[in-house]
């Protein structure tokens, strides 16, 4: 079956770095282009930044450019982000998604938080 597996969420404090990562299996992960979306209470989910299978990058979103990379590693089914400088408005549940023509799969999520 299909699977995204989001880790490396938590607490940190502002100014501070995570790494998520996204664990990928039941599909041809190279041939699907990844996102993360994040969504923060009381507000609707928003694409944040996207790879495409060839690897081209996309940001969505003005206030995490220069902060949020995403990277892949094909040999490793596994999607990257890299969220630097960390302020309390990134505070939400991240979201790691597959897409390719139609199909759209998703992962769980996973809460970040960023306080004092």
């Amino acid at each position: 079956q299909v699977q995204l597996v989001e880790s490396g969420g938590g607490l940190v404090q502002p100014g501070g770095s995570l790494r998520l990562s996204c664990a990928a299996s039941g599909f041809t992960f190279s041939s699907y282009a990844m996102n993360w979306f994040r969504q923060a209470p009381g507000k609707e989910r928003e694409l944040v930044i996207g790879i495409t299978s060839a690897g081209s990058t996309g940001t969505y979103v003005d206030s995490v450019k220069g902060r949020f990379t995403i990277s892949r590693d094909n040999a490793k089914n596994t999607v990257y982000l890299q969220m630097n400088s960390l302020k309390p408005e990134d505070t939400a549940v991240y979201y790691c998604n597959a897409a390719r023509a139609w199909i759209r799969y998703w992962g769980q999520g996973t809460q970040v938080t960023v306080s004092s």
